[in-house]
């Protein structure tokens, strides 16, 4: 298990590899990375310049290993990575990276899909999109606690 926040960039072939090591039970690994888009879906017309990210460290790092043991307690998994970054990012830059190691690849893609449903609704990031027309905090999309929801988890 690995939770990280940090601003530098991550590697993930690094990642991968440092979860394969010494696992010979490993299966199957599946991963996630989001990127900061160069436009807001929603005002498409503005373009973005950068991204903000910040978070309260602690409670985030409790939260994202929270979320991660929710998802070994459903699936038989091997190992997590969880990365989160911060401060300023860019378009084009990568922003989180979810990935999951497991003996099999539908225990892998569901936990995967989960954790980052979950982070999105619940690890205490906030984002700041700063665009050539002004600046505006992100706000928790509906979709994404429609998805969480569907996960039927009290």
């Amino acid at each position: 298990m690995t939770i990280c926040i940090q601003k530098k960039l991550f590697n993930l072939e690094k990642i991968i590899s440092d979860l394969r090591e010494n696992k010979p039970n490993v299966g199957a690994i599946v991963s996630f990375i989001g990127y900061v888009r160069d436009f807001n879906k929603d005002i498409n017309t503005k373009k973005l310049k950068h991204m903000n990210l910040e978070h309260y460290p602690g409670m985030t790092e409790k939260t994202l290993i929270n979320i991660e043991l929710n998802a070994k307690s459903k699936w038989s998994l091997e190992d997590v990575f969880i990365i989160h970054r911060v401060g300023k990012l860019l378009p084009s830059d990568p922003i989180v990276a979810v990935v999951v190691a497991s003996q099999h690849r539908k225990n892998a893609f569901e936990a995967c899909e989960f954790i980052i449903d979950f982070l999105k609704t619940d690890a205490p990031f906030w984002k700041k999109e700063i665009s050539d027309q002004d600046e505006l905090w992100v706000e928790n999309k509906l979709e994404d606690h429609q998805k969480k929801a569907s996960w039927n988890i009290r």
